[in-house]
C-alpha cells in the first residue's frame, strides 16, 4: 500500500479468501500526498515528531477518508518501545492515550494504528472471532516481547492462533539495520531468529526475522509481509537516514 497523492493511493488491502480471512483489511502509507512541510513531507502522521499539529491532524484526515473510514475511528498509540498492551473499543481522547506498544479491540469497524520510521508494524487479525490487533515492534519491543503480549490478548478476547492473519509492513531490512557486536547478540540471545549481517559484513538485527519467529511459535502463520526497506526507500520515512522526519502509519480493521 502507499500514501496519498502524486499518483499513489492508500487503499484497503482485502485479505485473500481462505484461511477463515474474510473481512479483515491492511494497509500502509507511504511519505506522499499530504500537507507536512519539510523535513517531514508530506504524509507525516507521527504526532510526537516536531510537526505543525494541524498538518498532522490533516494528514491523518486524509488517510483515513482515503481508506473509507471515519478518522473519528482510528485509534492511535503513544508508542515507548515497551511491551504494554491496551484492549480499545474506542480511540482515547487526544490526552488520555496511554504509553503502549500495542492494542487490541473487538470492535468491528474500529481502527488500529501504528507508527513507524523503520520499526516493524505488525498487524493482526482474527475475522471470525471479530478480533483485531497491531503491534510496534521496534529492536526493544522485539525482545521485550510486545508482540507476544498483544497475540495473548488477543487470545484472551476469544481470537485463535490458528486463525490469526498476521502482516508486516515497510520497516528498516536485516541487511541495513547494523548494531553494535554486543547488541546483535543481545536480541539473538532472546530472539535467534533476528541474528543478521549487513551486505558490509557488520552485525545487524533483523526485526522482522523476529517477529516471524516469534508469531510462528505462538502458531500464528505470516500472510504477507512487506519487502520494502525504509532506510533505502526515498517514498518512506526513515528515521536512521535522517533522524528528523515524519511517520508512516499501518491500519489494520475488521468489517
Amino acid at each position: 500500500m502507499s500514501g496519498i497523492g502524486q499518483q499513489h493511493a492508500v487503499t484497503p488491502e482485502a485479505v485473500p479468501a481462505g484461511k477463515h480471512a474474510s473481512g479483515a483489511h491492511f494497509a500502509f502509507t507511504d511519505r506522499w500526498g499530504g500537507v507536512s512541510a519539510a523535513p517531514f513531507d508530506e504524509l507525516n502522521l507521527g504526532g510526537a515528531v516536531g510537526d505543525d499539529p494541524a498538518a498532522v491532524r490533516a494528514n491523518r484526515e486524509r488517510a483515513a477518508v482515503s481508506l473509507g473510514l471515519d478518522p473519528a475511528d482510528v485509534v492511535w498509540m503513544n508508542q515507548v518501545h515497551g511491551r504494554d498492551v491496551a484492549v480499545v473499543d474506542g480511540p482515547w481522547r487526544s490526552s488520555e492515550v496511554p504509553a503502549v506498544d500495542g492494542v487490541v479491540t473487538a470492535r468491528r469497524g474500529l481502527a488500529l494504528a501504528v507508527l513507524t520510521a523503520d520499526c516493524t508494524p505488525v498487524l493482526l487479525a482474527d475475522p471470525v472471532a471479530g478480533i483485531a490487533g497491531a503491534a510496534h515492534a521496534g529492536r526493544p519491543g522485539l525482545v521485550a516481547g510486545v508482540v507476544p503480549a498483544t497475540v495473548e490478548k488477543m487470545i484472551a478476547l476469544g481470537a485463535d492462533p490458528a486463525r490469526i492473519v498476521a502482516r508486516t509492513g515497510p520497516a528498516v531490512c536485516g541487511l541495513c539495520y547494523e548494531v553494535p557486536e554486543e547488541m546483535r547478540a543481545e536480541v539473538a540471545a532472546v530472539v535467534p531468529e533476528a541474528w543478521a549481517t549487513t551486505r558490509r559484513g557488520t552485525p545487524a538485527v533483523d526485526v522482522a526475522a523476529g517477529v516471524r519467529a516469534q508469531l510462528a511459535r505462538l502458531g500464528v502463520m505470516m500472510s504477507g509481509q512487506s519487502h520494502i526497506c525504509t532506510l533505502e526507500s526515498a517514498d518512506h520515512f526513515s528515521y536512521r537516514r535522517e533522524r528528523t522526519t515524519g511517520r508512516l502509519a499501518s491500519y489494520v480493521w475488521l468489517d
